[in-house]
């Protein structure tokens, strides 16, 4: 099978078809949703939590904000700051666990034990004293919800490379004199990337809950930001009077979840690799 194939075949599925089809919509409301706002997302527009109606089709918030404005702008956050967040967890707990599982030395014991603490540490806990010490920034966001992730990414990818370290052709690079940086890079890791692959996209997952969860608690984002889980917040109390202006950014949160998490199954099915597997490595 080509590789090309290789790397499609997790659409063959009906769950990937669903999952990819999802993602894509979302993604598509992300990047042009904005564009077809009607009112300005931060803009009092109406009365306060009127009901849809031919003005406002989703009707106001709690500020007679216009909903399907702030639903347009309000998934560019979420999306964008939880795609940061797991590619900068990969690239820091990608190396830690290359670097721990090819050593098998003291270092290994370090950087593992150092991991371990991490993974104690609740990650809402961790992320209020973040937020208290270091502000409530996106950069600081962004830096919280990765370092929530590097210690289990860094285990897996200690696991994998440990299993891979043993094999003729790393053996073979050693034996020709290769530099320890260019066994990692051109042997090892890209013999990894298929488990590194199955497993993003459970961390994606998690990355979107665990930024929801954040601003949702007031720790994140700040008013007047156009956030989904932000909305939710500020509207809950009057979820009785006017409750899309919850019920819709709550169900676009949910339907991202499922379509990712579709996806990520569809793609670890498709290396042969279960994310269940993923799951008790963490």
């Amino acid at each position: 099978m080509s590789t090309i194939a290789l790397k499609l075949r997790f659409v063959r599925s009906g769950s990937g078809r669903v999952g990819v089809a999802g993602s894509l919509l979302i993604l598509a409301l992300v990047l042009f949703g904005p564009f077809f706002a009607p009112h300005d997302p931060a803009a009092i527009a109406g009365i306060p939590l009127q009901r849809p109606n031919g003005a406002f089709v989703l009707g106001t918030d709690a500020l007679g904000r216009d909903v399907l404005s702030r639903i347009l702008w309000g998934g560019r956050s979420i999306v964008s700051l939880s795609l940061l967040a797991t590619v900068l967890a990969y690239l820091v707990g990608t190396a830690i666990g290359l670097v721990a599982g090819y050593s098998r030395s003291m270092v290994d014991a370090l950087l593992m034990r150092a991991m371990d603490v991490l993974l104690a540490v609740p990650p809402l806990l961790f992320l209020l004293v973040l937020a208290t010490g270091a502000g409530r920034s996106k950069v600081v966001l962004v830096a919280g919800v990765a370092t929530v992730h590097v210690p289990s990414i860094a285990r897996i990818v200690r696991s994998a490379t440990q299993e891979v370290s043993v094999r003729g052709y790393v053996e073979a690079a050693v034996a020709r004199g290769e530099r320890t940086a260019a066994v990692l890079r051109r042997e090892i890791l890209p013999n990894i990337l298929g488990t590194v692959l199955a497993d993003g996209g459970v961390r994606l997952t998690a990355s979107i809950i665990i930024l929801a969860a954040v601003n949702f608690l007031g720790l994140g984002l700040q008013p007047p930001a156009a956030d989904w889980a932000l909305m939710i917040s500020e509207n809950r109390d009057g979820i009785t009077l006017q409750p899309w202006a919850v019920a819709a950014p709550a169900l676009l949160i949910a339907f991202l979840t499922i379509a990712v998490n579709l996806t990520a199954d569809a793609v670890a099915r498709s290396l042969g690799t279960s994310t269940e597997r993923k799951r008790v490595a963490r």
